[in-house]
């Protein structure tokens, strides 16, 4: 096993209005919910570029615009499914990874290194962050694992739990990182925001809220 420092890697689509967060839609526009999803990734990799990762690695699905930060290597996602791309991931970067989405931007330089100080523990194998619909927002492996993905249903409410057995069933010595919302629906937008008031996430939900609110009167 290697005995490097983990590398930080962010899984993302490049925001786009009508394919980017469109679980916010209504009460969002396709272009509000676009302009969510960008903030989010915005604060996701502000964090991710102030922790103490050894690399910091966006996995990619379409180009870097003006949300895109320094410090970055950019790798384009490949594979079909989220389970293939995230499995693509793991292995074009190599070694000792923590993988996260972007649907988390209340994420803290501090959560991150601390999420990553537990997978150097030398009991470890790996990490799993829960969130709070039953899905996950992180996974760590000291490295890469064939087949952890396969079965596992992405993106619904059992994602988590058999994405827990997997790593089981696959004898990894495997620990819980803390629960956290992810934004999927308009609420969870709401509560996120509230939990990082001074993120650009916020300051964009403020603004589109007004939007949302003025159409609704």
């Amino acid at each position: 096993m290697t005995s490097a420092a983990p590398a930080l890697v962010v899984i993302a689509k490049a925001p786009v209005p009508g394919r980017s967060k469109t679980r916010l839609c209504p009460p969002c526009t396709p272009g509000e919910a676009a302009l969510l999803a960008e903030a989010a990734l915005a604060d996701t990799l502000a964090a991710a570029r102030r922790s103490n990762a050894s690399r910091r690695v966006l996995a990619l699905e379409g180009h870097p615009q003006d949300w895109m930060v320094d410090g970055f290597e950019v790798i384009e996602q490949r594979g079909g499914g989220l389970g293939e791309r995230l499995a693509g991931a793991f292995e074009d970067v190599g070694g000792m990874s923590l993988v996260i989405g972007m649907d988390t931007p209340q994420v803290t330089p501090g959560l991150l290194n601390r999420c990553m100080a537990r997978l150097e523990e030398h009991s470890i194998d790996a990490v799993l962050g829960h969130a709070l619909d039953g899905g996950y927002w992180a996974l760590g492996l000291r490295e890469p694992q064939p087949g952890v993905f396969e079965g596992v249903p992405m993106s619904t409410q059992f994602a988590g739990v058999v994405q827990a057995q997997k790593l089981s069933d696959l004898n990894l010595r495997w620990s819980s990182l803390p629960f956290l919302r992810d934004v999927d629906h308009f609420a969870d937008a709401i509560a996120v925001a509230q939990q990082g008031p001074h993120t650009h996430f916020s300051s964009t939900l403020a603004k589109v809220k007004t939007g949302v609110e003025a159409r609704c009167a």
